[in-house]
């Protein structure tokens, strides 16, 4: 009679073990996103040497081909946490700045056209992607161990993503996000150039004050590369 009962309680145990390995697998939370990169302060001092982006000469010294498109704003569903009475919310789109996007349909613009004025005004936010690959000299500037900050002026916000990510950290300056109005975005790129270093560059222009809806329109006041040693 022993040998059966065991059976019995071996078997029970397992049957009871079944829904609570099932509960705790649904229950598990999906694992946070990763944490956005810290923001590098920019220097202070004046530059060793400076590239404008906004020539023609200046974007092909870092193989940069400005690409453009207008974004819009699009319905979306609310979160989970919001309020019962928030039944509708909005997003952007697209998402240029995520990594691996695919600008390859955009229209391409000359380097002197990132001062054109876009979007039809009011509430308006345009793109602006291109690569910029650093070379081992620009001029007569040897680029290699200097630091690299991309400084972008856009009327009248901009914010700036680096390789898919924008840099920031909650309560403390970030500069690649809104710094202000008609204020520069000024973002340290690499510590320390590797001739060859690449990065994907994308920045959100935004047409501002937002609430005010202005009739004006998005354009770049000033682009270009700093190095510092």
């Amino acid at each position: 009679m022993r040998k059966p009962y065991l059976v019995m309680l071996a078997v029970c145990a397992t049957l009871a073990a079944v829904p609570l390995t099932s509960t705790i697998s649904v229950a598990q939370a999906p694992a946070p996103a990763p944490a956005p990169p810290a923001p590098m302060m920019p220097p202070s001092l004046p530059a060793t040497y400076v590239v404008d982006l906004m020539t023609a000469q200046g974007s092909a010294a870092f193989g940069a081909r400005w690409k453009t498109m207008e974004a819009k704003i699009v319905a979306a569903k609310p979160i989970p946490e919001a309020m019962p009475q928030y039944k509708t919310a909005y997003d952007i789109e697209p998402h240029a700045g995520e990594s691996g996007f695919d600008d390859s349909k955009w229209p391409t613009i000359e380097a002197k056209d990132l001062a054109a004025r876009r979007s039809g005004g009011h509430v308006a936010f345009i793109w602006y992607r291109a690569t910029l690959t650093i070379p081992a000299k620009v001029g007569d500037f040897d680029t290699a161990g200097a630091k690299a900050v991309l400084t972008v002026l856009v009327d009248d916000y901009g914010e700036v993503w680096v390789d898919g990510q924008m840099p920031r950290r909650a309560g403390y300056p970030s500069p690649a996000t809104i710094q202000g109005f008609n204020m520069p975005n000024r973002v340290v790129l690499t510590d320390a150039v590797r001739p060859g270093d690449t990065f994907q560059i994308a920045v959100f222009g935004i047409n501002g004050p937002i609430s005010i809806a202005p009739p004006n329109t998005v354009w770049f006041r000033e682009a270009r590369i700093e190095f510092y040693r």
